[in-house]
């Protein structure tokens, strides 16, 4: 018997008014064409709902780019869901807050590019910094959980003592400290992102002293580069095993990069039930258990802990994505990993200038 999602992922837009380095939507997005309408929403998460997921988070793109999150918010509440709305805070008016908060919103996440102004609006493509502070005050007026986001990379990690600061200064309740994940325009940008092994080994020790102070205020979460690990991770508790994403359009998938995997379709909510999509369409089948795994993957003890890792990695590393994972030190592919590791680490490696990033462009051009 599968068992139920535990969350949806709603990306409700592929719009945003950030562009930054380290996105990783897809190259291809749907466009506000394609966007579907507040009642098709509602119904995809009274359905959530009954078919087991107990966390609905509102995400995109941007999500405030839409005019109808209080309703979204407001259907999550009535459908029992703990509501998390994930978000750059541009767009973001009082007004829209206590709206939001009124419907029901149990959480925010507010995402951050840096700790310094500069730096933040260059990662972000944008001049967002001043107004996330101004955010972050607002959502501090509130009785809702708040937790600060901030991707770091090799332009950012050595200034992790100064975001764990920020965080402290935006009386946030939870930090969530996220190493880039390669996907999208990161693995684009991924020469100038990718950390050496020294900032890594710097960062270890600021985190945990971190933790030990901040202990009762505030928890941090530390996701730590794939790229450094001796074990791949376990690809969203599994593939099509612990949430399910819904796109803007409809498509529903089990994670927000399933689209690069080339053979899959994926079904649309609005032309088959959510339950038959989750429990039977080929496309959350065709990872599922370990069957499908090459070896060394189904004979490893770890196959039910990883489960051989992220499919998508697996295909923009390794060009297969039935290989195991190339971040797993057991992979037979895991030269090329190392390979990409080894370059990042080489002397002559460095933080580029300004002008030598990849930003995530507009508008969006995924067809109907």
């Amino acid at each position: 018997m599968i068992s139920p999602p535990q969350a949806l992922i709603a990306e409700v837009t592929h719009r945003c008014p950030m562009h930054c380095v380290y996105c990783s939507n897809p190259l291809i997005m749907q466009s506000r064409e394609n966007e579907m309408p507040t009642g098709a929403w509602e119904k995809i998460i009274s359905d959530a709902a009954a078919l087991g997921c107990w966390h609905l988070h509102l995400t995109g793109g941007e999500p405030l780019s839409r005019n109808d999150l209080p309703a979204l918010v407001q259907a999550g509440r009535a459908a029992g869901l703990y509501v998390n709305l994930i978000t750059s805070g541009l767009g973001l008016s009082r007004e829209r807050l206590e709206q939001m908060v009124e419907a029901g919103l149990d959480h925010v996440q507010l995402s951050f590019q840096d700790s310094i102004e500069e730096s933040a609006n260059l990662f972000g493509g944008t001049r967002a910094h001043a107004q996330k502070l101004k955010v972050a005050a607002m959502i501090r007026e509130h009785r809702v959980a708040f937790t600060i986001n901030i991707v770091v990379h090799r332009g950012n990690l050595d200034r992790l003592e100064s975001m764990i600061a920020l965080a402290e200064e935006l009386k946030a309740d939870k930090l969530e400290i996220a190493n880039v994940q390669y996907y999208g325009w990161a693995v684009r940008n991924r020469a100038n992102l990718l950390p050496t092994r020294a900032q890594l080994d710097k960062s270890l020790p600021i985190v945990a002293q971190a933790r030990e102070r901040l202990a009762g205020r505030i928890r941090i979460d530390f996701v730590l580069p794939d790229y450094y690990a001796k074990y791949p991770k376990p690809c969203m508790g599994g593939w099509g095993r612990g949430v399910m994403l819904v796109d803007p359009a409809g498509r529903v998938m089990p994670c927000h990069a399933a689209s690069v995997i080339p053979g899959l379709t994926f079904e649309n909510a609005r032309e088959k039930p959510l339950r038959w999509i989750w429990e039977e369409s080929p496309s959350f089948q065709r990872f599922r258990g370990s069957d499908w795994m090459p070896e060394p993957c189904r004979s490893c003890d770890r196959k039910e802990i990883d489960f051989g890792g992220c499919r998508c990695q697996a295909f923009l590393l390794a060009s297969n994505a039935e290989a195991t994972d190339p971040t797993c030190s057991k992979a037979p592919l895991r030269q090329r990993l190392e390979q990409i590791v080894t370059e990042a680490n080489s002397p002559l490696a460095d933080v580029p200038p300004s002008g030598a990033w990849v930003y995530r462009i507009d508008p969006p051009v995924l067809s109907s």
